[in-house]
């Protein structure tokens, strides 16, 4: 059985977390999460996370929002209900395209935000029901924490966030297969 151990550090104010940030990583410790009541600049290039690829689904998810627009466009205008609005043809879809395009338009704009918000809340894990992982609450006010999973020199860990300026350390032991 690993003891391993949660060192959790709490600090009021970002300058301070992310230069500790530093001071971890080159101490070869691993910081397992990050808690802050806003975002922070530049935090993903320090903690030297990998990039995401939300805009490439943000990318086709309006692509999908087009093509159902350019769908529904022809279906509802040209194929089902063809209508003479103002003297425009209604057998060729090509012809009215530009008419279209602000349809076109909202379908890709609207398709994209939605699903990238649905696609953002599943990745993170925020759907109703979850249960919160947040260790602190007041890193929802002002706050801001760091969560390290360590099984050695925990006395020196702590020592190393005292003296950089965390105004807590807690630690809680877990036993792991």
């Amino acid at each position: 059985m690993k003891n391993i151990c949660y060192v959790r550090a709490l600090y009021d104010n970002d300058h301070t977390l992310i230069n500790n940030i530093k001071i971890i990583q080159n101490h070869n410790y691993n910081i397992y999460e990050v808690y802050s009541p806003f975002p922070i600049h530049n935090l993903t290039k320090v903690l030297k996370l990998k990039n995401t690829n939300l805009s490439f689904l943000s990318f086709i998810y309006g692509l999908l929002g087009f093509f159902i627009a350019c769908v529904l466009t022809w279906y509802t205008m040209i194929w089902d209900w063809p209508q003479n609005i103002g003297g425009k043809p209604s057998f060729s879809w090509i012809i009215n395209l530009p008419s279209f395009i602000p349809v076109i338009f909202e379908f890709s704009i609207f398709f994209s935000a939605h699903f990238m918000c649905i696609t953002y809340l599943i990745q993170c894990g925020l759907y109703p029901g979850r249960v919160s992982k947040n260790p602190d609450l007041r890193t929802t006010d002002n706050m801001f924490l760091i969560e390290i999973h360590t099984e050695k020199h925990i006395k020196k860990l702590v020592n190393l966030l005292k003296k950089n300026g965390a105004i807590e350390v807690s630690i809680k032991n877990y036993k792991s297969n």
